[in-house]
Parts: structure tokens; C-alpha cells; sequence
């Protein structure tokens, strides 16, 4: 792994069709919640990427700021600004600072699971915090962790299987990790991924928020904000600052 992490140039190029999404309907539905969640203050985003969701959410009217690993990705974001450029921190979400209190902090498309311990994703929450003022929201989008869907003793699970893109996870449920294997075929060409993660359930993820000083508020299925339950695959969650 490099200073960029493992978001390098190549996966800069194709971050947004193959990982992000870039679905208008969902971009849009998206910024909406979070534009109602700032309620007109000041947002940060955490780990802003290529800018999917943070340059619409300025197209939107709002005033944001980001932190950023990986340089690659963050060229990305410059090569799609239309307006003065974005106020971005190059550093670690679990501890970079940036000027300004805000009544924001997001995290979305399971990027809380690069953070590959429970101390460093402790420490985001708590950075997270530090960053609101009172009464303000941090918000994170991940996915349920994806253990149910394999038998007792098995530990890999393959999720993706086409003429283009082969994927396997590799769980080790002892320590709440997991690798996510990828392998894409084009023009007779093979490329390969691996990439490092840690899931945490939902409650784990309150008790964090507990010992940073955030209260839940909201947890829902997705952006439309239906409601989480047992079959819901991934969750939006709200935390407070009181």
C-alpha cells in the first residue's frame, strides 16, 4: 500500500463507474437528504473522493469542505470542478483537521470499513465530532456486514460473476475483517484488486458514536430513508451532538 492508500491512480480512472455509482436519481437523492440533514450550515465530507456526491451537494447551494487520502482520487474531483475549487485537507479521516465547525460530517459508500481497526474507526467518530457544533449531524453510509450470507465455517462469498467483473469477499469472523477480491476482464486483459476491511454492526458502530459523544437519531435502509430491519442490506445513520 502506498501514501494514497489502495485508491491509486487506477482505481482513481474508474472509481465512479465501478465502485461509486453515478446513477443521477440516486446522487440526487442522496444530496437531498443531506441537504435536510445540515440544515443550511456548513458540511464536511470524509473521504470526498472524486467528488460524486460533495460537488453536487454545491451545486445544491451548500458550503463544503472534504478530507482526502489519496491524491489520485482527489485529481479526479479537480477535473470535474465548474466552480472555485473545493476546500480539500490531503489526510486521514481518523485524524486530519480542517478550519470551520460544521453542521455536517459524512461518510458515505462504506468507507468506514477501509478504516481496518476498531481503534481507528473509534478515532473517526471522534474526529468526526470535533468537527460539529452543537447539534450538529454525522452521518455514515455502510452496508450490513455481509456474514449471513455465508454457512457456518465458510469464509468466502462471491459477489459478483460476469463476463466482466469477478469478485470475492474472504470473511475472517474472528476479528471482523474481511478482504474484497476483485477481478476485471477487458480486451483480453485481466486486472486485479484486493482491498483490506473491517465491518462493525450497527450497534457497535452506536457504542462508538456513545464514546464520542454522539447520540443516535436515525437509522435507515437507504437515502429514501425506509425504514431499517432485519433484511435491510446496508444503513444510513444519524448521529447527534448534543
Amino acid at each position: 500500500m502506498n501514501d494514497d492508500g489502495y485508491f491509486d491512480d487506477a482505481v482513481a480512472a474508474r472509481y465512479d463507474d465501478i465502485h461509486g455509482g453515478t446513477d443521477p436519481a440516486v446522487i440526487a437523492q442522496t444530496v437531498g437528504c443531506l441537504l435536510t440533514l445540515a440544515e443550511g450550515g456548513d458540511i464536511l465530507e470524509f473521504a470526498v473522493g472524486t467528488g460524486r456526491i460533495a460537488l453536487s451537494l454545491i451545486d445544491g447551494g451548500a458550503s463544503v469542505k472534504g478530507i482526502e487520502l489519496s491524491k489520485p482520487m482527489l485529481e479526479k474531483l479537480r477535473e470535474k470542478e465548474t466552480r472555485a475549487p473545493m476546500d480539500v485537507a490531503i489526510g486521514d479521516m481518523t485524524s486530519t483537521r480542517v478550519e470551520g465547525a460544521f453542521s455536517l460530517v459524512f461518510l458515505v459508500f462504506n468507507t468506514l470499513d477501509n478504516v481496518t481497526t476498531q481503534a481507528g474507526q473509534v478515532a473517526c467518530f471522534e474526529n468526526a465530532a470535533r468537527h460539529l457544533v452543537s447539534g450538529g449531524r454525522f452521518v455514515v453510509e455502510t452496508q450490513v456486514p455481509p456474514v449471513q450470507k455465508i454457512p457456518f465455517g465458510e469464509f468466502r462469498h462471491a459477489f459478483a460473476s460476469s463476463d466482466q467483473h469477478f469478485g470475492v469477499d474472504e470473511i475472517d469472523i474472528a476479528d471482523q475483517t474481511y478482504t474484497s477480491n476483485h477481478v476485471w476482464m477487458a480486451h483480453g486483459q485481466h486486472t486485479h484488486l484486493s482491498i483490506p476491511f473491517r465491518y462493525a454492526w450497527p450497534s457497535e458502530l452506536d457504542l462508538m458514536a456513545q464514546i464520542a459523544g454522539l447520540a443516535l437519531e436515525h437509522r435507515w435502509s437507504d437515502w429514501d430513508r425506509a425504514p431499517f430491519d432485519r433484511m435491510s442490506t446496508k444503513h444510513i445513520s444519524v448521529w447527534r451532538k448534543p
